[in-house]
């Protein structure tokens, strides 16, 4: 009923949990892993994989064609040889959880859906992924509206390449990968033509996938600059709004011109009231993050990584931007020219 396809570029370190917890759901009949071009131990691994999970097939992308985006590339070739009638594309640092196949069929059905994505739950270990990850989650929730997207009547679309099934004819139809080759947000570029003729669901539930994204402050300083600009909207006045919205920098530019004018020696009584209109607005920003960690499952002992999270992220943001319209975006070991989307 369902092929998986996991294109894997040096993925060693997480190859093994992906290919064995996919392996694991019934309803998948065969798992296509796309190596593409590793230099680690990931064929190694594949390998000695195949040789115990018959369901396991690994193809060899080659190399990369002009004008595609590598995981696009991948994820191409093992949709042309893939046979089942559902074809779930998913991420190597993914871990599926029992009945997330099932799940994900029933989802489709009661939702007349021909795209299922799920957003995974994170796992997160070091003081980098707990500060940036969770505030960069509760931006995204804030710009996504589930309820819109899933909604036939309304022109909102988006999905999560970690978890993302369409069925065969669907993807044949939109032109698969082909028509998406060169776009660097490929998951929110197919679910943006699938909904043009097909129903899609999107959700994040709880028990059925999860992911630990990136291993280093570098790898997720690296994926998230390649990624947040054009997931908030790819444009100046998007990217504007988005700094003003998420980020204290006003009330902390705020605060250090009141220190500034205190230092000069200048004394008035509206100093004090100043400072206090501008805690007062960083204490409301804490709160309504705090609240939006509630509405995101994140926990709400995340809020103690706010100021350190909203100026990770704003720092991201603007490098992503730069990457994006002036300079290169730069993912697993290839470079990408700015205007890549």
């Amino acid at each position: 009923m369902i092929s998986a396809i996991i294109p894997a570029r040096n993925e060693e370190a997480a190859i093994a949990r992906a290919v064995k917890s996919v392996a694991a759901q019934s309803e998948v009949v065969e798992v296509i892993v796309v190596d593409d071009q590793s230099t680690d131990g990931t064929a190694a691994i594949l390998n000695d994989l195949a040789a115990r999970i018959p369901k396991l097939k690994v193809l060899a992308a080659g190399e990369l064609p002009r004008g595609w985006v590598g995981k696009n590339h991948a994820a191409a070739v093992g949709a042309a040889a893939a046979a089942g009638e559902w074809l779930l594309f998913t991420d190597a640092d993914t871990f599926h959880l029992p009945g997330s196949a099932k799940r994900a069929l029933c989802d489709a059905a009661a939702h007349d859906a021909a795209l299922v994505s799920y957003s995974p739950e994170q796992e997160m270990t070091t003081f980098w992924e707990r500060a940036l990850i969770p505030f960069v989650y509760c931006r995204l929730a804030a710009r996504f509206s589930f309820a819109r997207i899933n909604d036939p009547r309304q022109p909102d679309a988006a999905a999560n390449g970690q978890f993302l099934m369409i069925r065969r004819d669907a993807y044949h139809a939109v032109g698969g990968h082909a028509a998406i080759a060169g776009e660097i947000l490929e998951d929110v570029a197919l679910a943006r033509r699938v909904k043009q003729g097909f129903g899609i669901y999107f959700a994040a539930p709880a028990g059925v996938v999860r992911t630990r994204m990136y291993r280093s402050l570098g790898a997720m300083w690296q994926g998230w600059t390649k990624n947040l600009y054009p997931l908030m909207g790819g444009n100046l006045p998007s990217l504007l709004f988005e700094l003003l919205e998420a980020s204290p920098l006003i009330e902390l530019a705020a605060l250090l011109a009141i220190l500034a004018v205190y230092l000069t020696g200048f004394q008035s009584a509206l100093l004090p009231a100043a400072v206090g209109i501008v805690a007062g607005m960083l204490l409301g920003r804490n709160i309504l993050h705090l609240a939006a960690l509630r509405r995101n499952r994140c926990g709400v002992s995340f809020i103690k990584y706010y100021f350190v999270g909203a100026m990770l992220y704003s720092a991201a943001l603007l490098e992503s931007w730069w990457k994006s319209t002036h300079g290169r975006v730069i993912w697993k070991g290839r470079t990408y020219p700015a205007g890549a989307r």
